[in-house]
């Protein structure tokens, strides 16, 4: 080997290194590739038989006294082209099956990593780059583990019958070769119809998948905060195996079609012999020319690909690899400790921030919280109020654990958050934030989203206190009607009670509203706030708002600015301080 083509080798086998990452998803399935390797041996076999078996012939000799053991050695060959069919049909179920499964489980466990991604993730990342990530180059990679392998496979074994054609061995023969070909093609565009409606469904299936991970990924916040990940990563599984299955039907259609044209082929090939053979008895014909017609129509029908299309599938599969590693090498910054400490049960919800200073990644060290000190005894209602960008909702992000803080504590029931399980955390804390995610399934698998396999009385019940059951019952189909995409079939007033009705059946001890009543009318407010006040009962209680009308009846009133607490109190102290809360209300009760 030349100084020159040495580097060369090395730069191809770094170029295929990222398929090695797929390797322990193949090997699950070993007796798969077992079988699909000795179907290939027997598919290898059986082709490279056929010339010895037309040389052992000529060896023997042609005579019209031996005509009854050229009948004989013919049906030993369709015997021999039988079993080609079979193994070569049996080889490309196995292998491109092999595809279909080492891609399903890894999209599975892909969509599962990129659940427990954290924010600071999020904040970069695209999501339709994702689904791409999670489609498309999964769906790359089936070359690795399908065509190109077994294209690379077979030509090992029969390249050199790509050179020649049979027409430059005998036209005559060749005629009666390509008369038979509307006998091979006529079936195969009618099985082709099948063939694609199967492949449409297929799509169609992984396209629903995709849909429904690129929805949750968007809603990746609302998904943590519900602690719904178990669920959702089980349901695209579910998604996943679907499209598995149908991918699966598809190929096994096209393995019975790739058997049934192979062996027609063959079959051809062989009724084209059996006449020059007798040809040759009749002196029409040499058996030199016969022996030769034999090695190039049997290599010529098996062989089916290139070597040369092999290398750019497999970079094209390396690159899609490549991609999908760099997304499984991201570690989340957001995780549970090696040995997470669990919380009392029952959960009081007492919550403090001590000395608290953070910062967003994307924000260039501009503190949105700054030192900040705040106690939240267990059953108390506490509003947040202040200017946009005071740092209210950062709060939230903090006490959920999107985010770490850059100093200081955030603590529940004494613990800090940091030395929980998110997880765990999270399902003490329910959410209903100013903007609530509806998902475009059914209205009870909305308000039951992390709570999966709740009592239909109970998702009502959760409904009603939210005063989201009439507008429910009036839907179509009530409490099944299917919702659009992100709710929005729905008016702004609808989704928020929605959100409130989840809240409500999490049942959780922490309560978080984010402006969860600004889309209702007053009317409206009026009835969910009476609702609310019933589901803060006995609840810690964390409320932001803008509209102070909201949060009159707290039990204290925390107003923020600059990421700093700069008044504390009930709404009548505040209001004679003169201060910001002040000037506030002042806006928006003209006192």
């Amino acid at each position: 080997m030349t100084d020159e083509a040495a580097p060369e080798k090395t730069s191809r086998l770094k170029t295929l290194a990222p398929l090695r990452r797929l390797l322990p998803y193949a090997l699950r399935y070993w007796l798969r590739i077992l079988l699909a390797l000795i179907a290939l041996s027997v598919a290898a076999g059986a082709t490279l038989a056929l010339p010895l078996a037309v040389r052992a012939m000529i060896d023997q000799g042609f005579s019209k006294d031996n005509a009854g053991s050229v009948n004989a050695s013919f049906g030993a060959l369709i015997g021999v082209v039988g079993a080609l069919a079979l193994a070569s049909g049996s080889r490309y179920y196995l292998v491109i099956t092999l595809g279909e499964r080492v891609v399903a489980d890894l999209r599975s466990d892909l969509f599962q990593h990129l659940t427990r991604l954290d924010a600071r993730f999020y904040e970069t990342a695209k999501t339709g780059e994702l689904l791409s990530r999670l489609t498309s180059d999964t769906t790359q990679l089936k070359s690795a583990f399908g065509a190109s392998a077994s294209i690379a496979l077979r030509n090992f074994f029969l390249f050199l019958g790509a050179i020649v054609m049979m027409v430059v061995t005998s036209f005559k023969l060749s005629l009666v070769a390509l008369a038979a070909i509307p006998v091979i093609v006529l079936p195969l565009i009618a099985s082709g119809r099948a063939v694609k409606g199967r492949s449409r469904l297929a799509q169609d299936a992984l396209a629903e998948a995709s849909a429904y991970a690129g929805e949750n990924l968007a809603a990746v916040r609302t998904m943590q905060a519900c602690g719904a990940e178990p669920q959702i990563v089980e349901r695209f599984h579910r998604a996943a195996e679907a499209a598995y299955t149908t991918a699966r039907d598809a190929t096994q259609l096209r393995a019975l079609v790739t058997a049934g044209a192979i062996f027609l082929v063959s079959c051809s090939v062989v009724a084209v012999l059996w006449l020059g053979a007798h040809d040759v008895l009749a002196g029409k014909m040499s058996s030199g020319v016969l022996s030769q017609f034999v090695l190039y129509a049997v290599l010529g029908a098996s062989s089916l690909g290139e070597l040369s299309q092999v290398w750019s599938e497999a970079a094209a599969a390396a690159g899609a690899a490549g991609r999908i590693g760099e997304i499984l090498r991201v570690r989340p910054t957001i995780a549970a400790p090696p040995k997470p400490k669990a919380l009392k049960e029952p959960v009081r919800g007492r919550i403090a921030f001590e000395k608290v200073s953070f910062s967003y990644p994307s924000a260039n060290g501009v503190k949105a919280i700054d030192e900040l000190y705040l106690t939240i005894e267990p059953g108390e209602r506490v509003a947040v109020v202040g200017p946009s960008g005071a740092g209210k909702s950062t709060l939230f992000q903090l006490l959920t654990r999107f985010y770490d803080v850059d100093s200081g504590a955030v603590s529940l029931d004494g613990i800090d958050v940091r030395e929980l399980d998110p997880r765990a955390l999270r399902r003490s804390i329910a959410l209903a934030p100013q903007d609530p995610v509806i998902f475009g399934t059914s209205v009870a698998e909305n308000i039951a989203y992390g709570r999966y396999g709740a009592p239909r009385r109970e998702i009502e019940a959760a409904a009603r206190r939210a005063q989201a059951h009439d507008f429910i019952a009036a839907l179509p189909n009530g409490y099944d009607t299917q919702l659009g995409e992100r709710g929005v079939t729905l008016s702004g007033g609808q989704r928020q009670r929605l959100a409130i009705a989840r809240a409500i059946l999490a049942d959780a001890p922490v309560l978080l509203l984010d402006e969860a009543t600004s889309a209702l009318d007053a009317e409206n407010e009026k009835l969910v706030q009476a609702a609310l006040e019933d589901v803060m009962a006995g609840r810690t209680s964390l409320v932001i708002a803008h509209r102070l009308a909201t949060v009159l009846e707290a039990d204290r009133i925390v107003v923020l600015e600059g990421g700093r607490i700069v008044e504390e109190g009930v709404h009548e102290t505040l209001v004679e301080n003169g201060g910001l809360y002040a000037r506030l209300a002042r806006l928006q009760f003209n006192v």
